[in-house]
């Protein structure tokens, strides 16, 4: 057995695909970045693990597109709780080891729903943001856009100092469309195909999370799952490894880089 007790012989058969592999998807969630003390949001102690918020909504509802045109002070309440979070926090070993097989397997790509922009932080490149990057703040109004590292420094909502409207984060809000950009790179490499899916600290509760993993399964690709608990593709991958995302790409890398050395 290896560290938090991962089956050795599936991290065996895990780096065996890995050496194999030409095209990789790597699906990553909020517990990629737990190792880098975030919060999840749905999953195991869980930042969002109550059933509403303090106003009375779901947070889907609070931290919908929605709320923040109605009532902006809500939405940004919770956008801030998010933000918060992140303040002093940066990309964790298992980031570095995803930037560390693109690397040296060219055809690796990074899905993610992450909005922390720690993946490019880590080095990768080939990275699908699908959820947007929350560094970045804009108008809904006007063409005024900033970078911001921490949402502190930030009045409650904030404003824009060209037009005096609500700014907001550069991040899909429950409710709203997925970025064109980052769609039309996930149905291009989606189109492309992959020979190895693997699935890491997500619930897969969004169709399009689960899909290249259900759809790869279903072609009889080879398909891992890196999670402490179930999820919504769990019972569809051929290898499960019930562990931090970390924790288990350090045994992966462990595996691959003796076996390339």
């Amino acid at each position: 057995m290896l560290q938090d007790d991962l089956p050795t012989a599936t991290v065996d058969a895990v780096a065996a695909l890995l050496q194999t592999a030409r095209r990789i998807l790597f699906i990553t969630g909020a517990g990629m970045s737990a190792d880098s003390g975030l919060p999840t949001y749905r999953g195991i102690g869980g930042l969002y693990e109550r059933k509403d918020t303090d106003e009375g909504f779901p947070i889907e509802v609070a931290l919908s597109g929605r709320m923040l045109q109605s009532r902006p002070e809500v939405c940004w309440k919770y956008i801030a709780q998010i933000g918060a979070a992140c303040v002093g926090a940066q990309h964790n070993r298992g980031h570095e080891i995803l930037a560390s097989f693109e690397r040296e397997i060219p055809g690796t790509w990074v899905l993610t729903q992450n909005v922390d922009g720690f993946h490019r932080d880590a080095g990768s490149r080939q990275v699908i943001e699908i959820h947007g990057n929350a560094r970045s703040i804009l108008c809904t109004r006007c063409s005024h856009r900033d970078n911001v590292s921490d949402y502190h420094a930030l009045p409650l909502p904030p404003m824009c100092p060209t037009c005096g409207h609500v700014l907001r984060p550069e991040v899909v809000l429950f409710g709203e469309f997925l970025p064109p950009d980052a769609t039309e790179a996930y149905e291009r490499e989606t189109r492309a195909g992959f020979d190895l899916v693997v699935s890491i600290g997500t619930t897969s509760v969004f169709p399009y999370i689960a899909a290249p993993v259900i759809e790869a399964h279903e072609q009889g690709i080879p398909t891992v799952e890196i999670n402490p608990g179930d999820s919504e593709v769990s019972r569809f991958v051929d290898h499960r490894l019930r562990s931090r995302a970390a924790v288990a790409l350090q045994a992966l890398w462990q595996r691959f880089a003796a076996a390339r050395a």
